[in-house]
């Protein structure tokens, strides 16, 4: 095993000093660490071996040495015989070289003169050569300071391309074309900025200009829309035969007369202005130019898009006050007009400058800023006439744009807003004209005194009655002055309405919806809620509503004949299935109905006020024999009003009669049972029942016609029960058939006879202590009061049952 390591180790040593003697000494040190790294005391057994090789390699060195040394003595020895011979040689060539110098000396001289000789003349041709090169460089750049000089860019441009190109390329070496071809980028730059800078100067002249040029395309569009509506109108009257002269005017001949378009002869007078005779687009065109031979055509592209893009936003910008006049509007739409015109013009002008789609792009952002604008800015108008005339803008600027190629559906689409909001504005103004109609009518029937003013209403107003027709004149008709004036200005919104859908690009069928849908805003809503508030005003009394039912009777029978104009109007038949149809009639019967129970309100005010001034003796002995003042005057009031209700459709008057009974009998019955009336004689009970016949008389009488037999008394049934009852003393009657349906005194109700009699009871007792101090004595006063205490047990016996059963 020992001596198998010890192969080992010595084979390893044998490597590691081939490796030393193979190896740059620097790199030694990785070498000798290895055999530091090896087994315990290898290092001791290399240095013996590193040992042994040096004394085998100092033995070979040794041996060299001893076979060459004969041969470096030998060659030594030479070397100083060869020395003297040197020595002699060269004496004899520095004599000869001395010797051939003097004799070439003048040679010389002739030679150098004529090499200085030919140099000249080289360099003259040389000279001449080159300058023949750099001359044109030279005329090309004087051209070019000339081109700059005279603002000719375009063309300096191309001569910077050929001196950089043909010309300086030849002379590149002078240190002249090098300064100059160092110039031409900052010449370069300099016309991109002089560019530019034109630029910018014709970018503000089109803002300026820019109202001009719209307010110039809108009026030309106008012009067109205008000459193109007049002859549809020859076209459908059919009585126009349009020519064609040689000179391109258009005449029309009407039965053999030649009559020229009025608004072609203002046309032909009036110089036709396009955006090129009010705007210089020549530097957009050069810096175009310009940008294009620079390379730069992208950067100028994009910088002129991103300002009119700027441009654009501020031109979008609307002055506040701009919804308070029509002007205001105008120029907000001329300059938009301009703008766009522009930009047409630009779009069809150049090859790529602005494309279609950025044109829709700029077209759609500005779009949807311009409805907004005018959202905002419409919803301000209060004044109809200022929206109409807002619309008739909105359709010129729309067909003016639309004429360029530009998408304005959206436009009408807030035409469709603006019109309900016009419809708006008109519901208010005839709001106002409805309530001045109404404060200035008297509220009675129309005198008519001759034929021609009978014919001045019915013109005014479809009023056709065979029964009214036959009478003498003077004569009344049955609706007061409201009536046709209400008409009339019904008819006035329908013709206000329909200015609005003219110009709209919509059909009849759809106009006609319009018209009829803005007719039955009128009348359901604006009409409707003024004769709501008539009708609640305290200062209308009876007589005035009377007239208010019989005039919106009038009122809905004139519905058919607005269909009817509405259908001359827009020639749409009524029979059309999408027809809408006026809701006139359902207006006017809302304001009977209200009109109705206002006067069923107001009659039973009158009523309690009558009732008010009653001023029974509720403890007086004996009645008076008559009626009270107050029923009679009551009564009397009813009368005469009812005669009033002769005009008003029968169940009208009736339920108003019925009404006012049963609240007059009502307010009888709350009078005898007031809590703070605490006692009652016979005495008052007569007096009382004088009044109830009173009234039952009243009723009896018929005030109105149409009840069948004694229906009008029943209001009062409740009441002559309760009174009879108490007359007659009949309460033995009372109790032995209360509950039964044949009971005389059905409508008598226990709680309420209790209440009755325990005051009538007070009154009998308070009286007899005033008639005689020793009352109680008395044998009949004793009995009537023990038969008083025994009903009022029985009654209250009755009360609670009726309670405990409920």
């Amino acid at each position: 095993m020992a001596e198998s390591e010890t192969l080992e180790s010595i084979t390893e040593h044998e490597r590691i000093l081939q490796e030393i003697e193979s190896t740059d000494t620097a790199c030694v040190g990785p070498t000798l660490r290895s055999v530091y790294d090896d087994q315990p005391n290898a290092h001791k057994r290399f240095m013996e071996k590193l040992d042994a090789r040096i004394r085998n390699h100092d033995r070979e060195i040794e041996k060299m040495c001893n076979f060459h040394h004969q041969g470096f003595v030998d060659a030594i020895t030479e070397l100083l015989k060869v020395r003297a011979d040197a020595e002699k040689l060269m004496g004899q060539v520095t004599d000869t070289n001395r010797r051939l110098q003097d004799a070439g000396r003048e040679v010389t001289a002739q030679t150098e003169e004529v090499i200085r000789c030919r140099i000249q003349q080289r360099n003259m041709a040389t000279t001449v050569e080159k300058l023949q090169l750099c001359i044109p460089v030279l005329e090309m750049y004087s051209k070019l300071k000339e081109q700059l000089e005279s603002k000719r860019y375009y063309a300096a441009l191309k001569t910077m391309e050929q001196l950089e190109n043909i010309y300086i390329p030849r002379v590149s070496q002078y240190r002249f074309c090098q300064i100059m071809a160092e110039t031409l980028p900052k010449l370069r730059e300099e016309i991109k900025e002089i560019s530019m800078s034109d630029l910018k100067d014709f970018l503000e002249s089109i803002r300026k200009h820019s109202d001009k040029i719209g307010e110039t395309a809108m009026r030309q569009a106008q012009q067109h829309r205008t000459f193109i509506s007049a002859v549809q109108k020859q076209a459908s009257l059919g009585c126009a035969k349009p020519l064609y002269s040689l000179n391109g005017r258009t005449t029309l001949q009407h039965n053999g007369l030649v009559a020229e378009d009025t608004a072609e002869e203002e046309e032909a007078d009036d110089e036709v202005l396009t955006a090129q005779d009010l705007v210089d687009f020549s530097p957009v065109y050069r810096c175009l130019h310009i940008y294009t031979v620079l390379g730069d055509r992208e950067t100028f592209e994009n910088y002129y898009r991103k300002q009119r893009k700027k441009q654009a936003r501020l031109v979008l910008q609307p002055q506040s006050n701009m919804h308070e006049t029509v002007e205001g509007y105008r120029k907000y739409f001329n300059q938009v007009v301009g703008f766009f015109v522009v930009e047409d013009h630009i779009l069809h002008a150049t090859q790529g400058l602005v494309t279609r789609a950025f044109t829709d792009e700029l077209w759609n952002m500005a779009l949807s800023k311009i409805i907004a604008v005018l959202r905002t800015h419409s919803s301000y108008c209060n004044d109809p006439d200022l929206v109409l005339e807002l619309k008739n803008l909105i359709v010129i600027f729309a067909d003016t744009l639309q004429g360029y190629g530009f998408t304005v559906n959206r436009l009408f689409d807030l035409l469709f807003e603006i019109r309900d909001q016009y419809n708006e504005t008109l519901l208010k103004k005839w709001a106002l004209v409805f309530r001045e109609i109404f404060e200035q009518d008297n509220y009675s029937p129309i005198p008519v005194e001759n034929e021609e003013e009978y014919k001045s209403v019915v013109s005014r107003f479809p009023f056709h009655e065979a029964e009214i027709e036959k009478q003498p004149f003077p004569k009344k008709l049955p609706m007061s002055q409201s009536v046709p004036q209400i008409y009339i200005q019904v008819k006035e919104f329908i013709y206000a309405s329909l200015k609005f859908s003219e110009s709209l690009h919509r059909s009849s069928t759809e106009i006609d919806d319009m018209l009829r849908k803005s007719a039955n805003l009128l009348l359901t809503r604006t009409l409707s809620g003024c004769l709501q508030n008539l009708i609640k005003k305290p200062h209308i009394g009876l007589t005035e509503l009377v007239q208010i039912i019989i005039n919106t009777t009038h009122l809905e029978q004139a519905c058919k004949y607005l269909e009817d104009f509405i259908t001359n109007i827009t020639n749409v038949s009524p029979e059309t299935i999408h027809t809408t149809r006026l809701y006139g009639l359902s207006t006017f019967k809302d304001a009977r109905h209200a009109a109705e129970g206002e006067i069923y309100t107001k009659l039973n005010q009158k009523i309690d006020e009558f009732i008010q001034l009653a001023d029974y003796e509720w403890g007086m002995a004996e009645s008076d024999g008559r009626a009270s003042g107050y029923l009679m005057d009551l009564i009397n009031f009813l009368r005469s009003t009812f005669q009033v209700f002769t005009h008003l459709p029968g169940k009208v008057a009736q339920t108003a009669c019925m009404s006012a009974c049963k609240h007059l009998a009502t307010s009888l019955m709350q009078m005898l049972l007031d809590t703070e009336l605490k006692q009652i004689s016979m005495g008052a009970i007569q007096q009382f029942n004088l009044d109830v016949i009173q009234c039952e008389l009243f009723a009896s009488s018929e005030p109105v016609p149409g009840f069948q037999g004694d229906t009008l008394q029943l209001a009062f049934i409740d009441l002559r029960q309760l009174l009879d009852l108490f007359m007659v003393w009949d309460w033995s009657t009372y109790l032995a058939d209360y509950g039964q349906p044949t009971s005389k005194y059905l409508r008598v109700n226990p709680s309420t006879a209790l209440a009755l009699l325990e005051k009538v009871n007070r009154g009998m007792k308070d009286t007899s202590k005033k008639n005689n101090i020793f009352s109680q004595f008395r044998k009949n006063d004793r009995d009537k009061q023990k038969l008083i205490e025994t009903v009022v047990k029985q009654l209250r016996s009755l009360v609670n049952g009726m309670s405990q059963h409920s």
